[in-house]
């Protein structure tokens, strides 16, 4: 009797890629070759799927590997950051929150209702009230030395 191969289980990958801009250099081509995937094929089928988004904007992806080298993935928002960031203007927040400068842009509550909104699309976002998601927006706009105005 011979017994058969337990088939290889799924791996995650997490990645953050610029919409439009997939190439197979590092970090996506190391990332997949090491699980058999061709790189080539999940940068042609990203770029297609975010065609539409604005060229460069950072994206995570979660890409599962099957064990017959076959993959899936899911596109999710921008991290939060990078609305807060365009939101107020700036190329990066604040180094020494606080010390030097109290705060380096500012944001209204407009707008973090709007990224709220963004968010709340997200998966694993649903079952959190837009208030919460508001909070936790405030909360990173803080922490990235952003304030926030009435």
């Amino acid at each position: 009797m011979s017994k058969k191969a337990p088939a290889a289980a799924a791996s995650l990958l997490r990645l953050v890629v610029p919409a439009g801009k997939a190439t197979p250099s590092p970090p996506i081509g190391p990332a997949l070759g090491q699980r058999g995937v061709k790189s080539m094929d999940f940068c042609k089928q990203f770029n297609d799927r975010t065609k539409n988004v604005d060229l460069g904007t950072p994206l995570p992806v979660i890409i599962t590997v099957k064990g017959d080298r076959t993959f899936t993935f899911v596109t999710k928002s921008p991290p939060t950051s990078f609305f807060l960031k365009r939101a107020a203007g700036i190329e990066k927040g604040a180094t020494n929150i606080g010390k030097d400068h109290p705060f380096v842009g500012k944001v209204n509550l407009k707008q973090i209702y709007e990224i709220a909104k963004i968010k709340q699309a997200d998966e694993g976002m649903g079952h959190l009230s837009l208030k919460g998601i508001c909070s936790g927006v405030v909360g990173s706009a803080r922490s990235m030395g952003i304030e926030v105005v009435a």
